[in-house]
């Protein structure tokens, strides 16, 4: 099959990465890819966000599969578009149509779904920027901390947990008056503090049933001892010793499946991959948000692990024959670092040369804000390298990552020091 994936990340580095190892690719395309995900796949200079052209480039290149990173297109509607154009639509499509992204499009939404399927989250309230002064007076009457979500789409950094009601004020009018992350923030959820475990749980789904994929602890604040700002993600670890078999039998039965069903019943279909953000309060999961797609830098840490053919298990999501599929794991633990600019997720500079050594190493690097310029690799966004280590137990993974990434030099690099080590 002619595959083509869309994103320019970390996370389509790794996908790349696994996508090229399978028997049925024969031959893979990146837009726009980045200088990692060229070592694995032809590049090719598109605006994903502007359809027409995607689906003009897949007209040319008789691409049999379509496969979207980030959420962005998603939310729009790219897989719609596919969908709704009859020389379009003979395409295996790894993607939801827009109702089924705005799981992720809509926090308010998200949370809408949660309430009527019975799929256990935090309670909530949602505020428009004409309910202002109703939000404060839900703050003044409830108890810190508060979390704060802007509404859409913010790159991951639209979440604030605030530790009084004043600092919850501020909050409110920067998302709100101020516009702080633009239409995302036109809408707030304000919802309860939950005090417990963070857990991602990803799936693959045909809309009709699952195929269960590694589970990872994401670390998103950009400081140690989880200090700071959130980010995208500054690194993971999976699998999670606290997701044994009976909490991922409880998670199945109260989270994943109801949310299939409830798609089901909704008449919203679905074909593509689910994020699960979970917090484990005293053993029982609870929804803190859904994505629509696979995450960074979670994908990076749980697709070493995935022994079996990604493109198979994104095969048989397409046609309707997940039921039969099984996905290999292997037992093995992988710790993630990631790599990245001084000053994220503030401001940065970008353009520094980047250093990788010859040979990997204990260690596998997926390259996320690189390009190629004049033979030199250069810095491109605030998290520039995934450093990712696959051992026998987290101790000696956390040891490999953390040696193959000193390996790794770029001026101003910064990189969390305890990823894996309160595991």
């Amino acid at each position: 099959m002619r595959i083509l994936l869309l994103g320019s990340g970390g996370r389509e580095h790794a996908m790349a990465w696994k996508i090229s190892q399978s028997p049925l690719c024969s031959e893979l395309f990146i837009a726009p890819g980045n200088a990692g995900t060229a070592l694995c796949g032809t590049n090719t200079e598109l605006d994903i966000m502007n359809f027409n052209d995607v689906a003009s480039f897949a007209k040319n290149k008789k691409i049999d599969m379509l496969v979207v990173g980030p959420e962005a297109p998603l939310v729009k509607g790219i897989a719609d578009h596919f969908k709704n154009k009859a020389d379009l639509r003979h395409i295996h499509f790894m993607g939801p149509e827009a109702a089924g992204a705005r799981l992720e499009g809509s926090k308010a939404f998200a949370k809408t779904f949660m309430e009527k399927h019975d799929i256990p989250t935090a309670a909530y309230r949602s505020f428009t920027a004409k309910q202002l002064k109703e939000a404060i007076d839900f703050i003044e009457h409830g108890k810190p901390p508060f979390v704060i979500k802007a509404d859409g789409l913010a790159a991951g950094k639209g979440v604030v947990i605030t530790n009084s009601k004043k600092e919850a004020h501020t909050v409110l009018h920067s998302m709100l008056e101020e516009r702080l992350f633009g239409e995302a923030s036109s809408t707030v959820v304000v919802e309860e503090f939950l005090e417990g475990e963070e857990l991602s749980v990803f799936v693959a789904t045909d809309g009709q049933t699952y195929c269960m994929l590694p589970t990872a602890k994401d670390y998103k604040r950009v400081g140690e001892n989880d200090t700071g700002p959130n980010t995208g993600g500054m690194g993971a670890v999976s699998p999670v010793p606290m997701a044994d078999k009976n909490l991922m039998q409880l998670i199945g039965d109260r989270v994943v499946i109801p949310t299939i069903n409830g798609l089901q019943s909704d008449g919203i279909p679905y074909c593509g991959f689910i994020f699960f953000g979970l917090m484990i309060v005293s053993g029982n999961p609870y929804v803190i948000e859904y994505n629509v797609r696979l995450g960074d830098p979670e994908t990076e840490v749980i697709i070493p692990r995935l022994r079996s053919d990604l493109v198979k298990l994104m095969l048989d999501c397409c046609t309707g024959n997940l039921a039969r599929h099984r996905a290999e794991i292997s037992p093995q633990t992988a710790v993630t670092v990631m790599l990245c600019s001084g000053g994220y997720p503030g401001s940065y500079q970008k353009g520094y040369t980047v250093s990788i050594p010859e040979g990997s190493g204990n260690g596998q690097l997926f390259l996320a804000g690189v390009k190629q310029t004049d033979n030199r690799l250069i810095t491109n966004g605030g998290r520039v390298v995934a450093v990712t280590a696959l051992a026998n137990n987290v101790k000696q993974a956390v040891s490999d990552a953390y040696t193959q990434a000193k390996r790794v030099d770029f001026d101003n690099m910064y990189y969390r020091k305890d990823i894996g080590k309160n595991i």
